[in-house]
């Protein structure tokens, strides 16, 4: 579900209309509804209540501070993968005990910046990884509370490119090397092992991957407690899919995932962490862009945007489809045209959808991309020379401008040329 609806023929953002938002700032620019970040949020906590839980947002798939604000106040944590996303969480105002630090290559530098800045725990991916941050806790003289990623080879169903938890992806360890591990992570000053981490792909559209990872993870709990390590909590990461398409095929819904979650862990007795990102932010988001031209190609149209593939780069991707909905509403039995929906970056790989079916558009009229919260702005670029577009947030009856337009001045200012030229 998402707050962005026609009202009176006009697609609307909550109580706000779309082409009001193009007239005050331009095409193209995302557009994020407050009310569906919040909804989605809150239907992680109720479906993990009443187990002792923290829902951790995955900061890399909408990483803006207003968004981290909102989410933040509302008790949400926070899942951040660089030492970047840790100051995006501070600047918001989370606390550090709501941040969990994942990620296969955090350096020593953004150890020591979450260990001074306060951290929930990392989550560590290896053992190289696990030794440097003993020497960084134990240099600094704190104790750093850890999990340990582990890898339980099971196959996510997803695109190969955001599949996790296979025995030949770079993710976490072994499952069944993990005593050997734990046991050493004893032995280690500057580290405490909290829990277990799990991960094992985005974009999951069915509840048996996770079933199975989560089942290995309860016998793990057993084992790991029987040599008597403690065992508090279960981060169970994120991945869980939402609808790209208005077809009747929808993932499972958070009702679901935590049913299953309290089936397969919820008898441990421990705090479920979970690191949802696409879930809360992918149908909060819309990216509109305005039609530059209709080309009419040799057997084929092209319907040719101001938007790019630096500005949404998952189709040219991922081969990620996303619905493209115009933001006038054509009357009931008007004509409609395939068309190529493309961008103006000089590669063919700008190429938003192939043959898609949509009302006939002319030049100057505005179409939305739906389900474009999740992945779109923080992915985006500035290839060429094409400034990032703005990111706009709606509540009820009215919008802010959440990051502006960078200026061309500006753009070129970050570049310098050398005396000698």
């Amino acid at each position: 579900m998402d707050h962005f609806i026609y009202k009176s023929g006009v697609l609307h953002a909550e109580g706000v209309a779309i082409p009001d938002i193009a007239a005050a700032v331009g095409t193209p620019f995302y557009v994020y509804s407050a009310a569906t970040l919040t909804r989605h949020y809150r239907l992680f906590t109720e479906a993990l209540s009443p187990l002792p839980h923290q829902v951790c947002f995955a900061i890399k798939s909408l990483s803006n501070l207003a968004v981290l604000k909102l989410l933040g106040d509302l008790g949400a944590g926070m899942d951040v993968v660089s030492g970047g996303e840790y100051r995006r969480a501070k600047a918001a105002g989370v606390p550090g005990d709501r941040i969990v630090f994942s990620g296969v290559g955090k350096t020593r530098e953004e150890m020591r910046l979450a260990l001074e800045g306060g951290i929930r725990q990392f989550n560590l991916e290896s053992e190289p990884e696990m030794r440097a941050l003993s020497e960084v806790a134990s240099s600094m003289g704190v104790t750093a509370p850890v999990t340990v990623r582990v890898n339980p080879d099971v196959d996510a169903k997803t695109h190969e490119k955001i599949a996790t938890g296979k025995s030949e992806n770079k993710f976490g360890i072994p499952i069944a090397r993990a005593p050997e591990v734990y046991a050493e992570i004893a032995r280690l000053p500057g580290l405490r092992a909290v829990g277990i981490d799990v991960h094992i792909g985005s974009q999951l559209t069915e509840l048996e991957p996770f079933e199975e990872a989560f089942t290995k993870v309860a016998a793990l709990t057993e084992t790991l407690r029987a040599q008597g390590h403690s065992i508090e909590r279960l981060d169970l990461g994120g991945g869980l899919g939402i609808p790209y398409t208005r077809s009747n095929e929808a993932p499972p819904l958070p009702t679901d995932y935590g049913a299953m979650i309290k089936r397969t862990v919820g008898h441990l007795g421990c705090e479920i962490e979970i690191e949802p990102g696409r879930l809360i932010s992918g149908n909060s988001g819309l990216l509109v862009a305005g039609v530059v031209y209709v080309k009419n190609g040799e057997g084929r149209d092209f319907l040719i945007l101001d938007a790019a593939m630096n500005d949404l780069v998952r189709p040219s991707m991922y081969g990620a489809h996303h619905d493209i909905v115009p933001v006038i509403e054509a009357p009931a039995g008007n004509p409609s045209a395939a068309y190529d929906v493309v961008g103006p970056v000089c590669e063919t790989g700008d190429t938003f959808a192939k043959g898609r079916g949509l009302p006939l558009l002319a030049e100057g009229d505005l179409v939305a991309f739906r389900s474009a919260g999740a992945y779109g702005a923080v992915m985006a670029s500035e290839y060429n020379t094409r400034p990032l577009i703005p990111e706009i947030l709606v509540q009820d009856d009215h919008f802010a401008v959440i990051r502006a337009r960078p200026s061309f001045d500006e753009i070129l200012g970050r570049d310098n040329i050398p005396a000698w030229l």
